[in-house]
């Protein structure tokens, strides 16, 4: 379902990045089913409508959470193309901390085109820019190459390794800590 481009927080040559929406829930669950194998054992993204409403609405009404479409640019109109994947902020701390955690996912016809990069490039930007953090974190499973390399193209840093961090998929896992701060971003 196109979208009007004017929605786009942020947007560079091939996608632009918007807010989740009720309204998305029928393309973004169509494209989680699609993409269950390349997501599986690391993602599990909502692939029904009443999950898609509780996922999204988490995004859209708590402030500590902030849940981005990565949106193809179709060429030559004024609408985005398919919905290519999705970064979440999570655990966003104000004060002194001005942190937040972030998860995403590329979908199946989006996975190794660069859009993901692209995107991420643009979270990164907005939330250093408008939402004012200093710090973003990336938690990721060793063995999640396209997530590391992902991180790492994007500038982030190996700050360290947390044994039996998060609980997925019945049990709990590894994971390696990627940070980027505000003046890491600046200076790079």
């Amino acid at each position: 379902m196109p979208h009007n481009s004017s929605r786009y927080l942020a947007e560079g040559p091939r996608v632009g990045i918007r807010h989740f929406t009720y309204e998305d829930g029928a393309e973004f669950t169509a494209r989680a089913r699609e993409s269950k194998q390349l997501h599986q054992p690391w993602l599990f993204p909502p692939d029904s409508a009443g999950a898609y409403a509780a996922y999204a609405g988490r995004l859209i009404e708590d402030p500590s959470k902030a849940g981005f479409l990565v949106c193809e640019k179709a060429p030559d109109s004024g609408e985005d193309g398919a919905v290519a994947g999705y970064i979440n902020i999570n655990n966003i701390v104000r004060g002194g901390f001005q942190c937040g955690a972030l998860g995403y996912g590329a979908f199946a016809h989006a996975a190794g085109r660069g859009l993901m990069r692209e995107g991420l490039d643009l979270v990164v930007r907005y939330a250093f820019g408008p939402m004012r953090l200093h710090r973003l974190e990336i938690n990721v499973q060793p063995a999640n190459a396209a997530s590391i390399a992902l991180a790492r193209a994007c500038g982030f840093r190996l700050e360290g390794f947390s044994p039996d961090m998060i609980f997925i998929d019945g049990a709990w896992r590894d994971h390696e800590r990627w940070a980027l701060t505000a003046e890491m971003r600046a200076s790079g």
